[in-house]
């Protein structure tokens, strides 16, 4: 005689009360397996991606601290002993100490200068309505995909007619202006997600534009400010071209010239020790600007998104 199997009791006739996970069907293991395999594989590529922008910075800094024959008899090895006048060589007799120093001026009077001018020139943009608005705001939009090569041998004529030539001010405007297009498309919309009711407050309250903007818009628009000028601050340092073709005194050349002298003049020497304590002076302001505004440079750049 065959029986059949009695079900399982619903929680209402077990006298359990019915909640919403016992109404809600299972999840599908179909698309719990794709999520996972996903999952690994966007894992893998940034493990991957991160191990090749890594290993070359670490393995400089270690060539760094090598003397020469270890350079070449050993390049994937750690050094046998930190050799510290690497450093000190490169820096005194490869006169990276003036380059660094003329670096440091250069871009923190153009990074001061470009956010001054920059936030300004965004506020008005993004906050007023007037005749020209939107021609003035694509003018800079268009500057941004202006070629610099194309505008090298203008520039030169232009500087020298100005007396501005080899000159470290001559330098710091030329920053200036390549960089403001950016900062000013970058800060407009920043500023435009920013509440008017505050300012709008401020004014009630007997507050001038340039008090209102001064007190209260430019601190709101602190993280932007940290993210455009973190932008600026790797373009600036990293330039090239621009003091190639604008700074030819040997006294006054920025890091970058610096480095191709170095590599130049080390490369003739043999003094490959010296030329890797260079190239890590030269990056490590970078790395440490990064990690120290990281925090800073996501939310500036989500903040408009949450907003």
């Amino acid at each position: 005689m065959k029986t059949t199997e009695t079900p399982a009791p619903l929680p209402a006739e077990s006298g359990a009360p019915i909640t919403k996970a016992d109404l809600a069907p299972p999840p599908p293991a179909k698309e719990k397996k794709e999520g996972t395999v996903l999952n690994v594989f966007s894992h893998g590529v940034l493990v991957i991606w991160a191990v090749m922008v890594v290993m070359p910075l670490l393995w400089a800094v270690m060539t760094s601290f090598k003397d020469d024959r270890s350079i070449f008899s050993s390049p994937w090895s750690l050094p046998d002993s930190l050799h510290f006048d690497n450093w000190s060589r490169a820096w005194t007799q490869a006169n990276m100490s003036d380059y660094f120093l003329n670096t440091v001026l250069v871009v923190g009077g153009s990074l001061i200068g470009t956010l001054v001018l920059g936030s300004m020139a965004a506020y008005v943009l993004a906050r007023f309505d007037f005749p020209g608005n939107r021609f003035i705001y694509f003018l800079f939009i268009g500057g941004m995909s202006f070629p610099i090569m194309l505008a090298l041998v203008p520039l030169f004529y232009v500087v020298n007619n100005m007396g501005l030539l080899n000159t470290i001010h001559g330098l710091i405007l030329v920053y200036i202006a390549y960089s403001l297009p950016f900062t000013v498309f970058f800060l407009t919309a920043f500023f435009r997600t920013l509440p008017t009711s505050i300012a709008e407050a401020a004014f009630v309250d007997g507050a001038s534009h340039s008090r209102t903007f001064f007190q209260i818009m430019l601190p709101m628009a602190k993280p932007g400010l940290i993210s455009v000028g973190i932008f600026n601050f790797l373009g600036q340092w990293n330039q090239y071209m621009l003091p190639t073709v604008l700074n030819t005194d040997p006294d006054k050349r920025v890091l970058t010239q610096g480095l191709v002298q170095l590599a130049v003049s080390q490369g003739y020497k043999g003094d490959w020790s010296g030329l890797f304590a260079g190239l890590v002076m030269a990056m490590l302001p970078v790395l440490a600007a990064y990690i120290v505004f990281q925090r800073q440079v996501v939310q500036g750049l989500t903040a408009g998104a949450l907003k």
